[in-house]
Formats: structure tokens, sequence, C-alpha cells
């Protein structure tokens, strides 16, 4: 009799958390239901290997921009977006109140595809480039795990250890050269443990947790961006306003260039064409007797310059001319006397001591 108890007990037991769990996965999608009736865009979020206590700062971060972070395994909130996406039935719990609330929203079907691994949905209305700068500030750095993957190399730089002697089998096992030195194991030689994508094992996750080695570094990176039903790239949010613009400064000038040339009319060239039509009538104005009002200023501009230019050509010209006798008064300098011209020899004397040199004996 008290072990049927004991078994009902359990059942019991069992089937207040089956009630409570199903609650909470309700009360989960109650959440997830007015966030995407609310919200427009949604930054899809990693989540793998970060603690809840940093998702918690995270939330008082995002706090300022109105954002609401939803987390949850990928299968739970797959469903939760199914149901909001189902017809009513009458045979449902909620049939009265998904009838009020319910919108057909087929485009939902694409946010689903992209719902893999253990995510979070960041739902916002704006500043989402904002919001994946704020994101980048939230890391930590743990150690390897038996049988995960190893997102990027590690290396042991060398040294010494600390360790035993005694522990020398797992240098050996990885291939590492080591020496002994006053009782301690050293590194000789910098290896590589782990390489990225690789399977950690055992041995190489035992060797990390002796050195004290927590290698990698894991951060709340944004997979996908879900505006409006598209789904792109979290790399366009790295674009700003400036570069747009400027890129569409560049491509109407490419459109108002290739108007002008072709004479084909646009609303781009339509300023150009006014400015050199008004060009070509003021330059027709000014060799004729007929003005119009916006020529009268310009040829009034023109006949004041005009005496100020001559002025200055003149003045330009005097400088020229004096440039010209200056370097003209300049003599010239006077050619080198020959040094076998004028009496001296070769060897720098006169042509008598040479000779007085040379001459016969008497």
């Amino acid at each position: 009799m008290g072990l049927y108890l004991r078994k009902r007990g359990k059942m019991v037991l069992k089937k207040k958390n089956r009630e409570e769990v199903r609650k909470k996965k309700y009360a989960l999608w109650m959440k997830l239901w007015t966030c995407l009736e609310k919200y427009k865009k949604v930054l899809v979020i990693k989540c793998d290997n970060i603690g809840a206590s940093i998702f918690h700062n995270i939330r008082q971060a995002l706090r300022p921009f109105g954002a609401v972070i939803v987390m949850g395994k990928n299968t739970l909130l797959k469903a939760g977006i199914k149901r909001r996406m189902d017809d009513p039935k009458t045979t449902d719990e909620d049939y009265e109140y998904r009838k009020t609330t319910f919108k057909p929203a087929p485009e939902l079907q694409k946010l689903i595809d992209v719902c893999e691994g253990y995510l979070g949905l960041i739902f916002c209305n704006d500043k989402l480039s904002e919001i994946k700068d704020v994101l980048k500030g939230f890391s930590c750095q743990k150690g390897a795990k038996i049988g995960s993957v190893a997102p990027s190399d590690v290396f042991i730089q060398p040294g010494p250890t600390g360790l035993d002697p005694k522990q020398t089998a797992f240098f050996q096992a990885l291939n590492i050269q080591t020496k002994i030195v006053k009782t301690q194991i050293e590194i000789i030689n910098s290896g590589k443990i782990l390489s990225k994508g690789q399977k950690i094992g055992a041995s190489e996750c035992a060797l990390l947790d002796k050195l004290g080695i927590k290698p990698f570094v894991f951060e709340v990176a944004v997979r996908n961006v879900y505006d409006n039903g598209v789904i792109y790239s979290p790399s366009v949010l790295d674009i700003k306003k400036e570069e747009i613009l400027e890129k569409i400064k560049k491509g109407a000038c490419y459109l108002t260039a290739v108007s002008m040339q072709s004479g084909y009319p646009t609303s781009l060239s339509a300023r150009q064409s006014i400015l050199s039509g008004f060009k070509n009538l003021v330059a027709v104005t000014m060799n004729i007797p007929f003005d119009f009002k916006e020529s009268k200023s310009l040829k009034a501009t023109e006949s004041k310059a005009k005496p100020k230019e001559k002025a200055e050509k003149k003045e330009v010209k005097k400088e020229i001319k004096k440039e010209e006798k200056k370097e003209e008064k300049k003599e010239e300098p006077a050619p080198a006397p020959d040094a076998l011209e004028g009496g001296m020899s070769l060897f720098g004397g006169d042509d008598q001591s040479l000779n007085y040199i040379y001459s016969p004996k008497t």
C-alpha cells in the first residue's frame, strides 16, 4: 500500500510539474505574440555559452531604446510563432482571446526559417545599428569543454607551468616539448593545442584546466535581421547614413551627366539646363544693345572689372620689361686666359726658366 501511495505521489508531482511547464510556455507565447504585434523589426541573436547575468545587463542597457528581449529554445519559439500564424479554432482553449486579436501574418515564416540553436529575439522599431553596437560590449571568457567545437585556434606560450614532473604525460600526448627546471615543468616552444572547428578532447581540456587557461571569448552576436517581412544580413547595419547619401549623390550626378549629354531632359538635369540656357542668353546680350533685367547687373559688374584687369595687365608687362633689362645689363664673365699662352709653360713656369734649366753646359 505504501509503495502504491509513493508511486501515486510521484505521478501527482509529475502532473503538477507538467501544468507549471505548460503555464510557463503559454506565458512565453503570450509575450511573444504581443511583441510581434507591437514591433515590426527583430534582431535574431546567438546566445551560445552566454550566462544569465550578461543578459540581465543587456536588458538594462536596452531599456532606453524601448527594446524587448525574448529568450528560449528554437523549438519553443518556432512553435509560438506557428501558433500565432494558425487560424483560431473553436477547440482551442484560448479561442476567445485569439479570435479578437488574430491577424494573418504569412511573412512570419521567414522568421521561423532563421531560428536555429539557442537564440534570442530582440524586438524594436528603430535604432537597429545602435542596438547592435550596444551588444558588442557584452562578452564572457570561458574554458574548454569536452565534446564542444573550438571557435578559434588555441596556443600555449613557452615558460614555466608550475606543474609537477609527474604530469608530463599531458604534454607528450599533445607533442609539446618540455623540460624540468627546479622540479617544475617548463614549456620550451609554443605549441598549438586546438584548431578552429576541432572537437575538444579530454586531454586538451584537462591540460587547459591545469594551466588555468580560458581561451575562448563568446560574444552576443547578431545572426540575422527581420524587418517588416524581409530577412537580411547584420552587416547592412554597419552602413552609415553619410555613406548612403554619398552614393545617392554620385548616382544623381551620373544620371544628370547622361541626360545632359544625350539631350533627354529629366528632373535632375532641369536645373543644369536652365543654367546653361541663361548663360547663353547673357553671352548673346554682351555684344548687342538688347538687355533684360538679369543681364544688366552682369554687364555692370563686368564693366567695373575691366579697368582693374587692364591695370593689372599693364603692371605685369612693366615688371616683365624691367626684368629683361636687368638681365641685359648683367655683364657676361670674361673668358679665362689660356694657361699655355702669355709666357706660361705647361709646368707652371715661364719660358725663360725652362731655357735656363735645359740650357746646354758651356
